[in-house]
């Protein structure tokens, strides 16, 4: 018996260790097309710079994980100030708005910086025997670095797109099919009461626990999401001129921020076009609709008549409809599911404190690392955000 434990241990071990060298080359990979000059910039408060990705999730292993580990030594003891994120509980940081700030540590310091920490961590889990607490932080790790990829390409992407040249950060860049079928075919989903939240094996984060019952109206949901050519009838009918169907905070904000169209979308000399990964582009009108906020996506569905999904309606219709292009607005503010209660200590800071003011999104995007999805997954935004690759499916 001892040896087959031993043997499922070292299966185990092997596994983590190939995700884990796995997800942190994807990182840098990411990375590969960038300049030097690429890894600094920060034009808007909500991105970071593509350094402090790099460096903050590895210092989330660091911090974690190899300070448990006797005799280690930290790499600089100055990268708790400057890569900790939002753990009140760790230490002073950076604030937010000052990363772009960050000329030091270098690019080429961050990077030696991940070695030493990717060279540690794997010595450690060559040893190690699973230990189950030791084993959760790993893969909450690896969850969040598949965060930060995710983040980090959607923020490569609002640095370059607001770069007046609109640099490419991919010339052979091509978006995915789209899905097939009618754009105007509804699946109705019968009034019932039905379970939602994570079940079974396999890792969840913890504002997915607490599988509950709800019950539901009847609804139609839309069988595909909303593409930019029906987004156009919008702006071309002046719906971001009349006030009628924006709630009050939406519209506040049209008017503040003089939106027009959605992020990336430029009209040049009568043709609309549009900054992809692959450069400026002409808009395909075929092309499912993105970045776009929630007050957009809202106004859209209530000027056709319809509106967006709970997102109690969104898991339970999930299975009988394609998904994972967008990250799809749900009208559902961001709430603990009955029992939620929070970890003790840092890792408690990681959801449940941001349970105020942001809105739901289901789903996943062309964004999101594979292997990183599931129908339970809860993802949340303020009403305004739209560099994330959002987008509309319509319920009536």
């Amino acid at each position: 018996m001892g040896s087959v434990l031993n043997l499922m241990n070292h299966m185990e071990t092997t596994d983590l260790l190939n995700q884990f060298l796995a997800i942190r080359n994807r990182s840098e990979e990411l990375c590969a097309n960038l300049l030097t000059e690429d890894y600094v910039v920060q034009p808007a408060e909500f991105v970071s710079p593509p350094k402090w990705h790099l460096g903050h999730t590895t210092w989330f292993f660091e911090t974690f994980l190899l300070q448990q580990k006797p005799g280690y030594t930290l790499f600089d003891p100055q990268y708790n100030f400057v890569f900790n994120s939002y753990y009140e509980s760790v230490g002073a940081r950076v604030i937010r708005t000052d990363r772009g700030n960050l000329s030091r540590p270098s690019v080429a310091d961050v990077y030696a910086y991940r070695k030493h920490v990717d060279v540690c961590m794997f010595d450690w889990l060559d040893q190690w025997s699973a230990q189950e607490p030791l084993r959760d932080l790993l893969l909450l790790g690896l969850q969040h670095e598949q965060q930060h990829q995710e983040l980090l390409l959607t923020d490569i992407k609002y640095i370059l797109g607001h770069n007046p040249l609109f640099p490419p950060y991919d010339l052979a860049y091509k978006e995915k099919e789209d899905f097939s079928g009618s754009a105007s075919a509804f699946i109705h989903v019968q009034e019932g009461l039905y379970e939602i939240g994570f079940t079974g094996e396999g890792f969840c984060y913890d504002n997915e626990q607490g599988r509950h019952q709800v019950w539901l109206n009847g609804f139609d949901m839309a069988a595909q999401l909303v593409t930019n050519a029906e987004y156009l009838e919008f702006i071309e009918a002046g719906g971001y001129r009349d006030f009628t169907h924006w709630h009050a905070e939406g519209w506040d904000w049209v008017r503040k921020e003089g939106i027009q169209a959605p992020l990336y979308w430029h009209e040049i000399e009568g043709k609309w076009m549009t900054y992809t990964l692959g450069g400026l582009r002409h808009l395909d009108p075929n092309s499912l609709l993105c970045h776009v906020s929630f007050y957009e996506a809202a106004a859209f569905a209530s000027w056709k008549g319809m509106r967006l999904p709970t997102e109690q309606e969104w898991e339970v219709a999930a299975g009988i409809f394609d998904w994972g292009r967008r990250w799809e607005w749900t009208n559902s503010a961001y709430l603990p599911y009955p029992g939620f209660r929070k970890a003790e200590g840092a890792i408690g800071e990681y959801n449940g404190k941001f349970m105020v003011n942001q809105m739901v999104l289901r789903g996943a995007s062309d964004a999101t690392p594979a292997g990183h999805s599931r129908m339970t997954y809860r993802n949340f935004f303020h009403a305004s955000t739209r560099w994330q690759y959002t987008g509309i499916r319509l319920v009536k």
